[in-house]
């Protein structure tokens, strides 16, 4: 059976005529799929009996129920979706007194094989479908309730462009959800061909994973510096406008003596500066691997005190789920286990 989840509205247009409906009936699936968000065909009940039957032939919505799931002691939640090929994946849900996130994977597994990354000892199993990037918003309890979405699961989302920009398109568009694009945030390690197009086809923001200021330390760490040096992607983005409705920031794990340092503070202000944007500190999860030392609270502050003092603001991003695996860098399908 084809999926409709994940069609454009021209697309859907196109299936209502091929099913024998006029071709404003393209509206009404789209509202059905999109806005009521339905499960199944049936109750489509503003298309004919006859309509429905000839889409059943064919199609099928394509929602699918998370497998299995697990609750933090902070409140947050993570579910497992199966997806194609017989891989899985797992999504975050993140409740917070102003807002309520979901994390949503794009890729079964990683290919980037970031040496501090659980997410990358999993090795790449396939793409997901803009479907089953829709799946993941609106099949977890909490789908009402979401005021945001980060793309920044399981997976490179720049690596699954295509399949990427069709869930923000659908997502953002008027027949659709009708989000704003300032509610959606997608991640990237620094895949410049990727990172262009995105940032030339999409208004919404823009998180990169920088971890290390020098080529050379973050080389050791992220395989994607041996390709795309960071300053090259800071360069990239020099070149956009971050100062009115789209925003830049950078993911910066800290790690104590290695990457938590005055000469790595002042190394960031060098790169960044002219860029607007803002950094998110966040404390290293091992995982129990133990593969690096994390940084204590007190440098942690030190240095957010210090990039802010100088021009770039900097904040501490607050742990959340790392009790079921759930915190960032450790999706590993753990609940499949």
């Amino acid at each position: 059976m084809e999926i409709l989840l994940g069609k454009t509205l021209s697309e859907l247009q196109s299936v209502a005529e091929q099913c024998g409906l006029p071709k404003y009936a393209g509206k009404q699936l789209a509202d059905w799929l999109y806005v009521k968000r339905v499960t199944s065909i049936d109750e489509m009940t503003n298309i004919s009996a006859k309509g429905r039957m000839a889409l059943k032939s064919t199609y099928a919505v394509g929602r699918v129920n998370p497998s299995a799931q697990a609750v933090s002691a902070d409140g947050t939640a993570k579910y497992l979706f199966a997806v194609n090929n017989g891989q899985v994946v797992e999504s975050v849900y993140i409740p917070e007194t102003d807002r309520a996130t979901v994390c949503i994977s794009t890729q079964a597994g990683c290919k980037m094989g970031c040496k501090f990354c659980m997410t990358g000892t999993l090795g790449f199993h396939g793409h997901l479908t803009a479907a089953e990037m829709l799946n993941q918003v609106f099949s977890i309890p909490q789908s009402d309730t979401l005021t945001n979405i980060v793309v920044m699961g399981e997976g490179e989302p720049m690596d699954n462009l295509d399949n990427v920009l069709r869930f923000l398109e659908i997502m953002t568009a008027d027949y659709g959800p009708a989000w704003s694009p300032k509610r959606i945030t997608v991640s990237s390690v620094g895949l410049l061909p990727g990172l262009k197009r995105y940032l030339d086809a999409s208004d919404c923001h823009l998180a990169v994973s920088l971890h290390n200021p020098f080529h050379i330390e973050r080389e050791q760490i992220m395989p994607v510096e041996h390709a795309y040096y960071i300053n090259k992607v800071i360069e990239l983005l020099k070149q956009y406008d971050f100062n009115h409705q789209r925003r830049v920031s950078f993911e910066y794990i800290c790690w104590g003596g290695i990457n938590d340092t005055p000469k790595h503070a002042n190394e960031l202000l060098r790169l960044l500066k002219g860029l607007t944007c803002r950094i998110n500190l966040i404390r290293y999860h091992d995982g129990g691997q133990a593969s690096f030392p994390s940084s204590d609270e007190k440098q942690m502050q030190w240095l957010a005190d210090y990039l802010s003092e100088h021009g770039i603001t900097t904040t501490i991003r607050k742990s959340r789920g790392e009790d079921i695996l759930a915190a960032c860098g450790m999706l590993v399908n753990s609940l499949q286990k």
